[in-house]
C-alpha cells in the first residue's frame, strides 16, 4: 500500500463503512489507477491522431477507439468516486 500512496500523492481512498481497511484500500486506489489509465489512454489516442496516415486508404477510427475507451474510463470512474464518497460522507 505504500507504493500506491507513494505514485499517487492526492488519492486518499475514504473508508467505506461495513467493508475492511484493506479492501477499501484496494478499491480507492484501484478507482485512482483506472482514472489514470482513462487519461492514459485518451493522450495515446491524442498522439496516434497526431501521427496517423490521413490518407483514405487507411483505418483513421483506431486513434478515435483510444480516446473513446480513455474517456469511458475517466467518466466510469469519475462516477464511482462521486458514489462511493457520497456512501463513506
Amino acid at each position: 500500500m505504500t507504493l500506491l500512496a507513494a505514485l499517487l500523492p492526492g488519492a486518499d481512498p475514504t473508508p467505506i463503512p461495513g467493508l475492511a481497511p484493506i479492501v477499501t484500500q484496494f478499491f480507492g486506489y484501484g478507482l485512482w489507477i483506472l482514472a489514470l489509465a482513462g487519461a492514459g489512454g485518451v493522450g495515446f489516442g491524442v498522439y496516434k491522431l497526431a501521427l496517423s496516415d490521413k490518407s483514405r486508404h487507411q483505418g483513421g477510427s483506431e486513434p478515435l477507439k483510444w480516446m473513446g475507451g480513455g474517456v469511458a474510463a475517466l467518466l466510469l470512474s469519475g462516477a464511482l468516486i462521486t458514489i462511493l464518497n457520497g456512501i463513506a460522507g
